[in-house]
């Protein structure tokens, strides 16, 4: 937090969290609609949407921390905030809360919960795929492990011998398995203990965290929040600029509510403040991101519907002129959201009518 973080660094840690990002959508899709389709639909409900909502401030994060990248146009203060973005707890989105987790804290606890609705829902193959099964637990013991030790006194052995059990339970099922033996039906029982342990830790260290000093935790907050705040502004300004109507909603400075204060009292008005400037700000990122996705898929849709026209109706004068009328609210700035979906709409009513 606070530091600047190398331009060349930023640009492969931003690459794989996209990587990342897109693997995870596809499969928490996966194990969604296995969880609709299971006998345990109901019970499986809100692991299911425990972890969308973790994937989703992932996500939210990752398209903020880009706005600010700039395609990598960043001095100093632009990498700091990025800092600031990364290590800062999470928007949990529509929920209206925050999550007490990092970046990198919520892809681990992301990793921990897809592996723990993959276990319940047995989504692995059978035999042929033991050997990485127990790969990936010995990876999930090690982390367990510097978890463990990341404890505070009064608990650490508690943790300490969680995780020694653990690592007895995956070294006797590696040697079951070296020996021929099966253990396809107790792999599955650890997957998910370790899963759980795992979560456990993460979500225990985010909850001790969250209970630290009510003054460095303002601090802090507010220091987030004001990364935030100037990267929502630079994506509120390239709405603005790019389309129209574009949403007029304030973004908050949360510098304007001054210092942290030290007293009880005035620090609890504080945290309240603060958490007021960010919902306002997660509402804010929400609306004007809105607006460009939609300029962005009325683009989609025109372009398919041209592709689409070239086989069903090559030489189409009239496809051709509400194509380039199309374009050209594209290109100008701001693009005229309602003249661009009425273009698209009426090329798409032509199209079906040449069929």
């Amino acid at each position: 937090m606070g530091s600047s973080v190398p331009a060349t660094e930023l640009l492969a840690f931003l690459t794989a969290l996209g990587e990342w990002r897109d693997r995870r959508k596809a499969e928490l899709d996966e194990l969604d609609a296995a969880a609709l389709h299971s006998p345990d639909a109901d019970a499986l409900s809100a692991d299911v949407v425990l972890s969308m909502t973790v994937w989703k401030a992932v996500s939210d994060r990752y398209e903020l921390i880009l706005v600010t990248w700039d395609s990598g146009r960043v001095g100093a203060q632009e990498t700091e905030r990025i800092s600031a973005l990364i290590w800062g707890g999470l928007d949990a989105g529509g929920t209206g809360g925050s999550l007490a987790v990092s970046l990198p804290e919520a892809c681990k606890l992301s990793d921990a919960l897809a592996s723990s609705l993959r276990a319940k829902l047995a989504l692995e193959p059978g035999d042929a795929d033991l050997a990485a099964r127990l790969r990936r637990l010995r990876a999930d013991v090690e982390r367990i492990s510097d978890l463990a030790k990341q404890e505070p006194a009064n608990v650490r052995n508690q943790a300490l011998a969680e995780h020694h059990d653990l690592d007895r339970r995956l070294t006797d099922l590696a040697e079951r398995n070296k020996r021929g033996a099966d253990i396809g039906g107790l792999i599955g029982p650890l997957e998910l203990a370790t899963a759980k342990a795992e979560r456990d830790l993460i979500v225990g260290a985010a909850t001790r965290k969250e209970r630290a000093a009510d003054v460095a935790r303002a601090r802090t907050l507010r220091s987030e929040l004001e990364a935030q705040g100037t990267a929502v502004r630079a994506l509120a300004d390239k709405a603005v600029a790019a389309v129209t109507p574009a949403p007029r909603l304030g973004v908050p400075d949360v510098t304007a509510l001054g210092p942290v204060p030290n007293t009880p009292a005035e620090l609890t008005q504080y945290l309240t403040r603060l958490d007021a400037v960010r919902r306002a700000l997660g509402q804010a990122q929400a609306a004007y991101g809105a607006a460009l996705e939609r300029r962005d898929e009325l683009t989609q849709l025109l372009d398919a519907y041209q592709v689409k026209a070239a086989s069903v109706a090559p030489g189409n004068e009239d496809l051709a002129e509400l194509y380039r009328r199309g374009r050209a609210v594209i290109e100008a700035e701001p693009a005229d959201l309602a003249r661009l979906g009425a273009l698209v709409a009426a090329y798409q009513a032509y199209l079906e009518g040449t069929k």
